[in-house]
């Protein structure tokens, strides 16, 4: 599977930004699709993914309540909306799939070129 992540770009804090993040290739809508994300000088931080049978996931406690990941139509696209946005959201964003229908962050094996959000104060 092949993942092309979207929807990057510099905002204000308290905007709003929907990443999308394209899977194609065999079976592409079997994977369970996930948003991960790495600021400057910081690890990277699982923010929450979507189950290929249904149903988010989140990990992120910083995210609950501000973000929200949802299927497309097309069930190869995932999308993740980020509203309420804070400068401490600022990093690249990256997708990523696994074959696993509730996987731990270490078990996406695909991963997507990220897309950098910044958001200012």
């Amino acid at each position: 599977v092949q993942l092309q992540a979207f929807g990057g770009g510099s905002v204000q804090a308290g905007d709003s930004l929907r990443l999308s993040c394209v899977a194609s290739g065999s079976a592409a809508s079997y994977y369970s699709m996930g948003w991960f994300r790495q600021a400057p000088g910081r690890e990277r931080e699982y923010v929450g993914a979507m189950r290929w049978s249904g149903g988010p996931i989140f990990y992120l406690d910083s995210a609950k309540g501000r973000f929200t990941i949802f299927k497309g139509d097309n069930k190869s696209t995932v999308y993740l909306q980020m509203n309420s946005l804070k400068p401490e959201d600022t990093a690249i964003y990256h997708c990523a799939a696994s074959i696993f229908d509730d996987p731990r962050e270490d078990e996406f094996d695909y991963w997507g070129q990220g897309t950098l959000v910044t958001v200012s104060s």
